[in-house]
């Protein structure tokens, strides 16, 4: 259950949260009704790259820097401190995995990124936090102060190294892989017969088989631990009551500042594994400017999942494929993909319907009309628009489903110790 605190900072009548099993199960149906929906354009469209193995697992490596980014956004905003600072932390990320990764190796690389993010992490919580510093100012100033430190410390660990330079890093040493491939095959086999449901199946779990990371398996573990932490202990509760109305949690003996400490400088941290993966999994080592504004991305996938750990995986993962099929360059996927979001936007129309939402019913329903000429009356799309096609999502998301977004109610609020009282 959570409080509902307005402005004035006086409470309102509780507000009955959604049981997560309800919430996972609703989740689950929406994903078996994209499954489905996805195959059958496969199907009919002949557009085979559009879930192929190859292409979910580029999907999944593009997701997880993102979705790690969205977690740790998600430990900071429920704690009450909105974290625009996330791209610089991943900067600082992938800087520390650079120079840990390659003096002292892959786990000496993880742990460095953590702490370099963490770092940053702590700047901001010691300027939102102790000194009451504007939230979005603190986050803005880390992301081009971490932009230039890396810069110049980059050009400082690597020049001189054999093949690095003065902003890359030498090949750095890559993580594991699970020992899963034996299953590649068999998959494979199935996923090459095209059959419906089933070769999609395949193509699926060949994906997530067949040279997965252990850092994306780490990835995943760490969002299930983020809904398992924050919203089955005590500890989180204590936290996202600081989040929710910081003068009632000191109220009742909770010490605002130290969680608050506490969620910015694991969103650092949890923001710079992300840039770890980047320089260590998705790449072959350290690059200036590799993130691409990527944390503001995993920020976005933070709102997009409504402030919760699996709305901000599947987010992820849906930025993650619109990338990886926008660099895979398959002109029958691109054009496939709007029947699919045609559909998908006709759908969302009727559940406004029955929500007695018409006016938003009847803009979906245009939308989706429009997409399906746009189908019709064409033979490839171009690849722009799955690369703003994250974007767009987006803002139709906080179009048509902001009544339904719920961020904590003393986000990005500044609190002043003893205010309880």
């Amino acid at each position: 259950m959570s409080v509902a605190v307005p402005v004035s900072g006086q409470p309102q009548a509780p507000v009955p949260d959604e049981p997560t099993g309800s919430r996972a199960a609703r989740w689950v149906a929406y994903a078996l009704a994209i499954f489905v929906l996805v195959s059958l354009v496969r199907v009919l469209t002949g557009a085979d790259d559009i879930d192929s193995a190859g292409a979910l697992r580029a999907a999944l490596i593009a997701a997880v820097p993102i979705v790690l980014a969205g977690i740790g956004g998600l430990w900071s905003e429920r704690a009450g401190v909105v974290n625009i600072g996330l791209e610089g932390m991943m900067i600082m990320g992938t800087l520390g995995a650079g120079y840990f990764g390659y003096h002292y190796g892959v786990v000496a690389g993880l742990l460095g990124a953590m702490a370099f993010g963490a770092l940053g992490g702590l700047v901001h919580a010691i300027a939102t936090v102790t000194f009451g510093v504007d939230h979005i100012v603190s986050g803005v100033a880390i992301n081009i102060v971490a932009a230039g430190l890396a810069a110049f410390l980059a050009k400082a660990f690597f020049s001189g190294l054999e093949g690095g330079g003065p902003t890359q890093s030498p090949p750095l040493p890559r993580p594991v892989n699970l020992p899963l491939a034996f299953l590649a095959d068999p998959l494979g086999e199935l996923e090459e017969k095209h059959w419906f449901l089933v070769s999609d199946a395949a193509s699926l779990l060949r994906a997530v088989t067949d040279r997965i990371s252990v850092v994306t398996v780490l990835a995943l573990v760490l969002v299930a631990f983020t809904g398992w932490v924050l919203w089955h202990t005590g500890f989180g509760l204590r936290l996202r009551s600081v989040g929710e109305s910081p003068s009632a949690a000191e109220s009742l003996g909770v010490d605002v500042y130290r969680y608050k400490y506490i969620g910015v400088v694991v969103s650092g941290a949890l923001a710079g594994l992300g840039g770890a993966y980047l320089a260590l999994v998705a790449a072959s080592g350290y690059q200036n400017g590799m993130t691409q504004g990527l944390g503001y991305i995993g920020l976005a996938a933070m709102i997009f999942g409504n402030w919760r750990p699996l709305g901000t995986l599947v987010a992820a993962l849906l930025f993650g494929y619109t990338q990886s099929i926008n660099l895979r360059g398959s002109t029958d996927s691109l054009h496939a993909l709007l029947l699919v979001i045609a559909v998908v936007l006709v759908i969302v129309g009727v559940l406004m319907v029955v929500r007695r939402a018409p006016r938003n019913a009847a803009l979906l329903g245009v939308a989706g009309l429009l997409f399906l000429i746009w189908f019709v009356a064409t033979d490839s799309v171009s690849s722009k628009f799955t690369g703003m096609a994250p974007y767009v999502t987006t803002l139709l998301v906080l179009t048509f489903a902001a009544q339904q977004l719920r961020m904590p109610a003393a986000d990005g609020q500044t609190y002043r110790k003893g205010s309880a009282g």
